[in-house]
């Protein structure tokens, strides 16, 4: 599961005493003029995203293949024609004295026509073979297809909830400086009055120049994340848009026992299927290597037409007859190639295994990494609500004149990071989930009513 930047923190700037901290500019987002839910960004990827497409051109080279091979079964029919004009001229003496030499010119036409056919009758399965071959590759690319469908839309879900993430966080950043502008006066008025210190003030002062650093950083990971979403959905457009909210339900299963959830993997994962299919495709690939020793039994026919014209009939000849091709020797290469055939064979067989532990691995890290955040969130929603009570005491203390400021700019730090951890853990649950659901093979991702 890929990481994300979802850490949201604030630094206490220290300002040389007396220092004013330079007043901000406005901060300003970018217009969203329009609401995207996860069924819309999931559909643009379905449709725009260049690695579909691609994926779907090499199934489709690939059923083009199988029907090459097919064609081997029908009839091969060719046939050709020629048409040639041309002169001779030859010098002839008269036999009158005085006279002179002559030129007699002939004229020559010549058509020349032909239509040969050939049908195969027997080759000892090598044809249906490189044709069954054909087939599950296709099927095996096909398969690719679906494993190329579903990594992207993992990818699309991850960044849909990276930008709900920095969405909120987002929001967690507002937040907090507003509550620091509104803190920055009342220590501004006590100051005035003299019951507190002027560093106050400036210890205020730095709390919320660091709050408006947070809100642009913020501001900057909410854009990035949207255009991030943009390039998983395969669109060039601009960002002006928000994201609906979202709950991602439970996994079907997701509490299940490993082996279970493997079996579940190994069965519907389109990748696995793909890998089975090749190996298929290439058992009968070492059985036509093979048969290389064997000869070829076909048919053949000819008609041709030689004369003047196409017309004349009495030049018109036919042919047929039967052929046998049999290499008997050359040279070991048809041994050599089935060893070739053999040896790809079993190293699919042990890319097949290789691929049936990597199941297993990406199953047991999403089935624990959903255990993980949905504890991590529970604990991260009582540090928020403890955090925000600690803030309340802090700030209760200091108004009564028992606290200091930076009591309370600790625990506004404090409740700004658990705020921030909660977002985290709130999301990572999610994308733990749907990483879950793509290592056990699911397309569909059940998803809740907004929040």
């Amino acid at each position: 599961m890929r990481s994300l930047p979802l850490t949201l923190s604030l630094w206490v700037l220290p300002l040389a005493a007396g220092a004013q901290a330079a007043p901000a500019a406005p901060l300003q987002d970018a217009a969203e003029g329009r609401v995207i839910t996860l069924a819309d960004a999931e559909a643009a990827a379905r449709q725009h995203q260049p690695s579909l497409r691609s994926a779907q051109a090499s199934t489709d080279a690939a059923y083009a293949r199988v029907d090459q091979s097919f064609s081997s079964f029908l009839p091969q029919v060719s046939a050709n024609a020629g048409y040639t004009l041309g002169t001779s001229n030859r010098a002839v003496i008269q036999n009158v004295p005085g006279s002179d030499t002559g030129v007699v010119s002939n004229s020559t036409r010549r058509f020349s026509g032909s239509i040969a056919a050939s049908q195969l009758i027997y080759d000892f399965g090598r044809t249906k073979g490189r044709y069954t071959a054909s087939r599950e590759s296709a099927g095996a690319q096909e398969d690719s297809q679906q494993q190329v469908l579903q990594d992207a839309l993992r990818d699309v879900r991850a960044a849909y909830f990276n930008v709900l993430t920095q969405k909120a966080l987002l929001g967690v950043a507002r937040e907090t400086l507003q509550s620091e502008e509104a803190r920055l006066n009342q220590v501004n008025a006590s100051v005035q009055v003299g019951s507190r210190p002027e560093i106050d003030l400036l210890q205020q002062r730095t709390a919320k120049a660091n709050a408006q650093v947070a809100l642009i950083r913020a501001q900057n990971a909410y854009a990035t994340a949207k255009a991030q979403l943009n390039q998983t959905m395969g669109v060039e457009t601009a960002t002006d848009y928000t994201v609906q909210d979202v709950t991602v339900a439970a996994v079907a299963g997701e509490d299940e026992v490993l082996d279970a959830l493997v079996k579940r993997a190994l069965e519907a994962r389109p990748d696995v299927a793909a890998r089975e299919r090749q190996i298929s495709a290439q058992e009968s690939q070492v059985k036509v290597t093979k048969a290389g020793h064997l000869p070829s039994l076909s048919a053949t026919g000819n008609l041709s037409d030689v004369g003047e014209n196409p017309f004349n009939g009495a030049t018109l000849s036919a042919q047929g007859g039967v052929q046998l091709s049999w290499a008997l020797f050359q040279g070991g290469l048809v041994n050599a190639q089935t060893r070739e055939a053999q040896a790809n064979l079993r190293d699919l067989q042990a890319q097949k295994d290789a691929l049936r532990q990597q199941v297993r691995l990406q199953v047991e890290q999403a089935r624990l990494n959903v255990v993980a955040t949905r504890e991590a969130l529970t604990a991260a929603e009582e540090a928020r609500v403890n955090a925000r009570e600690r803030l309340r005491l802090a700030e209760g203390r200091y108004r009564a004149g028992v606290g200091n400021i930076i009591e309370v700019s600790d625990a506004q730090v404090a409740f700004t990071n658990a705020a921030a951890q909660q977002v985290q853990a709130t999301y990572e649950l999610a994308t733990s989930r749907a990483e879950l659901a793509r290592a056990l093979g699911t397309v569909e991702l059940t998803t809740l009513a907004s929040r």
